[in-house]
């Protein structure tokens, strides 16, 4: 399955008129700049084979700029679209780096035979995919390619020919723009915007008979939906984002009206999991203190970084242990919660280093690199004596002085690995307890808001 996309490459007025006042400033910069990104080493590497697929088509790879410009100054055409860049993305493990840029190279030669094309594949995003840069004046008549939609459906339909030659699957009857997230793979095992999307409909789906359930029960879980019917599109985002995303995007099963067919199927015993999930939760008097089981004997003494990830355990309903478990309700803190052991890792380091403020974890972490590269100094000399040595007695001492840097080089780095993690949490986990702050702040005035219009009436 292979997604294609066109666009113009063009310079600004201003860069225009520079070029005509200053003759170091070419009106070219667009287009070597989009040369330059494509073949770009560190994107067009294959780490696995290490091998460089960038190709030029009706020009050589190494001199596609001068070539480039060559043919629009000779037709005197080096204003306007001086350039199109286009790519085609492939889906996740479908293909391989070969065959990504073999069927490249060739949908490049049937769409723009007469034209002079870059073809470079790239892995940089976690799926294969090419990139195009197409000189706009043809070789040969000197006239500019028209870049209309007819030439985008082209582009689309040999693409989707060359898939079926290769035996590649094709997006049946695609509707508009295709979301790109649909073939795109989770990155590091991190669930996209997307997929937390899907799983949170498909868990509340569980649990309503109705839409209205539905949407309540949605609201409960972080997300706003929109479905105003004077909107042309209903929307779904995080009660957190700004930016809310068109619910035919995440797939057709999860727009409003597949939804409500979906929900009316239900059974109607599945409500006794919403109403337990939606039933208010007891609160808590805001003067009671509370006191936990641990090495922090005083809870009012703790400051700074102990402070923060005891705030967000907290906030997560792991301390104090005898209080009730509250469930998350930012996703954002749902997110937090599969980082549990990560921030476990996190929280033993501070207590043990006694690690108050991100200026004590660098330098722990510049006394970390210092130590790693002294016991590697000296594990690097007992390997050097084990290389001439013949005595069996020396060689098991010099291997056990080896192994034992060896060990203690592994817990350096596993700390170091930690210290640099907190570093870099630090911030987001200060975001995700505003935001939950924030989440349960705004249920609570909810409630308030529910209880005083049931004593007006």
């Amino acid at each position: 399955m292979a997604t294609t996309k066109i666009w113009a490459v063009k310079d600004s007025l201003s860069r225009v008129v520079n070029y005509a006042a200053n003759p170091e400033k070419t009106n070219f910069s667009d287009l070597k700049q989009v040369l330059l990104y494509a073949e770009n080493n560190e994107k067009t590497v294959d780490e696995k084979e290490k091998t460089l697929y960038v190709t030029g088509v009706n020009c050589n790879r190494e001199t596609a700029f001068e070539e480039m410009k060559m043919t629009q100054e000779k037709f005197g055409k080096c204003t306007g679209n001086i350039a199109y860049h286009a790519y085609q993305s492939f889906k996740t493990g479908e293909v391989s780096p070969e065959l990504a840029h073999k069927i490249g190279v060739q949908l490049a030669r049937k769409m723009w035979g007469e034209h002079q094309v870059l073809v470079a594949t790239h892995f940089n995003t976690g799926t294969y995919h090419n990139h195009f840069v197409v000189c706009s004046v043809n070789m040969f008549t000197g006239k500019k390619f028209n870049c209309n939609k007819g030439a985008y459906y082209r582009f689309r339909c040999l693409s989707d020919e060359l898939c079926n030659e290769n035996n590649l699957t094709v997006i049946k009857n695609p509707k508009g723009k295709t979301p790109r997230n649909i073939y795109f793979a989770e990155k590091r095992g991190e669930p996209t915007k997307y997929n937390l999307m899907r799983k949170a409909i498909d868990e509340t789906l569980e649990m309503c008979v109705s839409y209205a359930q539905f949407k309540k029960a949605m609201y409960k879980k972080g997300y706003i939906i929109n479905d105003d019917p004077n909107r042309k599109y209903a929307t779904i985002r995080s009660i957190n984002d700004k930016k809310a995303t068109r619910m035919y995007q995440l797939g057709e099963q999860y727009t409003p009206r597949k939804i409500a067919d979906r929900v009316f199927n239900n059974p109607c015993y599945v409500q006794e999991q919403y109403y337990k999930f939606i039933k208010p939760r007891k609160t808590y008097k805001k003067n009671k203190v509370y006191m936990f089981n641990g090495k922090f004997k005083d809870i009012s003494k703790i400051t700074g970084l102990e402070a923060l990830f005891l705030l967000l355990f907290h906030l997560l309903g792991l301390y104090p242990q005898k209080q009730q478990c509250r469930q998350p309700l930012s996703p954002e803190m749902k997110r937090a919660v599969r980082k549990m052991e990560r921030y476990s890792n996190e929280i033993r380091l501070i207590v043990k280093e006694k690690l108050q403020t991100t200026g004590d974890v660098k330098s722990y972490i510049s006394r970390t690199e210092k130590n790693i590269a002294e016991v590697t100094g000296i594990r690097q000399k007992y390997r050097n004596k084990l290389r001439n040595c013949t005595d069996e007695e020396l060689i098991k001492q010099y291997k056990t002085k080896r192994d034992e840097c060896t060990t203690i080089l592994k817990d350096y780095r596993n700390s170091l690995k930690v210290a640099n993690q907190i570093i870099e949490d630090n911030p987001e986990i200060k975001e995700v307890i505003r935001i939950e702050r924030q989440t349960r702040n705004e249920e609570l005035q909810q409630t308030k808001t529910k209880y005083k219009n049931r004593e007006v009436r």
